[in-house]
C-alpha cells in the first residue's frame, strides 16, 4: 500500500459516488426505442455442438439482426431449463466447455462484432471461477451482461458489488407470479432490460397464450422502469408478431437450440439457422 504524507481533513474530504458506465445493452435499447424498433434476443448454448460452431452461429445471429445475443453457460443442473436446453448443456459439458472458454470466445468475436452479448446461466460456475476475477475477465473479453437464473435480486449483492463500476448489466427475470416487492427490487437493482417469463414452468415446456401474456405483462412494464423483453414459448413468426408490440422485444431460445441440434453435422446448419432467424426478425417489422 502506498502511503501519503499529506493529511486530508475528514470534514472536507468529498464523497465520490461512482456511476456505472452504460453497457452496449443499454445503448442498444436506447437506439431501438429512438428508432421505434423492437429487440430480437436469441439464445444459444455456448459449446453446442462445439465452440467453433458457436462462434460461427454468433456471426449468423448478428447478421440476421439480433439486438442482443444470449450465450448459455453450460451447467450440470439447469433446473429452470426444459429438456431441449438441458441436453444442449450436457453436450457442451461433454466438450469440456467452461466459463474461461466462453470468455475467450467472446474476446475473439469482439474483434469484429459489436452486437451486445449476454451470458445466461447459473450461479455455481461463477462462484467456482471467482466473482471478482470473473468481473475483470468478463469486462476485458467484452461481455455486456449476465443473467443468473438462480440468483434473485435479494441475494445478488456480491455479484452487483464486483460489477458496480463496470459496463456489464445484471439482467433479472420476472414472471406472471412476481409480486410488487420483487418488481420493485428489480427496478432498484436491475439494468439493461428485464427478461419476462411469459409462462410458468421450465423453458420450452408450455403453450404460450398471447392474450394472457398481454394482461400479465402490463404491471411489470408499468412498475419496473426498464425495457421488458418477453420470452418462453416463442418459436414462430406469428408469436413474434403477436408479442413484440407488448414490450421492448422478444427472446427466442428452445426452438433455436432444437434447430441447431437437428442440423448438427449437416453442411447447411448455418444457412438453415440464418433463414429461421431471418423469419423471426422479419416479424418484428
Amino acid at each position: 500500500m502506498i502511503k501519503s504524507n499529506k493529511k486530508v481533513s475528514k470534514k472536507t474530504q468529498p464523497v465520490v459516488m461512482s456511476q456505472k458506465p452504460a453497457s452496449r445493452i443499454t445503448k442498444k435499447f436506447i437506439e431501438l426505442r429512438q428508432s421505434g424498433r423492437k429487440a430480437f434476443v436469441p439464445f444459444i448454448t455456448a459449446g453446442d455442438p462445439d465452440l467453433a460452431t458457436t462462434e460461427a452461429l454468433i456471426g449468423v445471429l448478428a447478421r440476421s439482426g439480433a439486438s442482443v445475443i444470449e450465450l448459455g453457460v453450460p451447467f450440470s443442473d439447469p433446473m429452470a431449463d426444459g429438456p431441449v436446453i438441458q441436453k444442449s448443456s450436457e453436450r457442451a459439458l461433454k466438450n469440456h466447455v467452461h466459463v474461461c472458454d466462453i470468455l475467450a470466445l467472446v474476446a475473439r468475436v469482439r474483434k469484429t462484432l459489436q452486437t451486445p452479448i449476454l451470458l445466461m446461466g447459473y450461479y455455481n460456475p461463477l462462484l467456482q471461477y471467482g466473482l471478482e476475477q470473473f468481473a475483470i475477465d468478463a469486462e476485458v473479453a467484452g461481455v455486456d451482461g449476465v443473467l443468473v437464473v438462480d440468483l434473485p435480486p435479494e441475494e445478488a449483492a456480491p455479484l452487483r458489488e464486483v460489477l458496480a463500476n463496470r459496463p456489464i448489466d445484471i439482467i433479472y427475470l420476472l414472471a406472471p407470479t412476481s409480486n410488487k416487492q420483487r418488481i420493485d427490487l428489480v427496478k432498484r437493482y436491475g439494468s439493461g432490460f428485464v427478461y419476462y417469463v411469459s409462462i410458468t414452468g421450465v423453458t420450452g415446456a408450455a403453450h404460450m397464450e398471447p392474450a394472457k401474456v398481454a394482461k400479465s405483462v402490463k404491471p411489470v412494464i408499468k412498475g419496473v422502469g426498464l425495457p421488458v423483453c418477453i420470452g418462453f414459448g416463442i418459436s414462430k413468426p406469428e408469436h413474434v408478431a403477436q408479442l413484440s408490440p407488448l414490450g421492448a422485444g422478444v427472446v427466442v431460445g428452445s426452438s433455436l437450440v432444437r434447430l441447431i441440434e437437428e442440423q448438427t453435422g449437416k453442411p447447411d446448419l448455418l444457412a438453415t439457422v440464418g433463414t429461421y432467424v431471418d423469419g423471426l426478425v422479419g416479424a418484428l417489422r
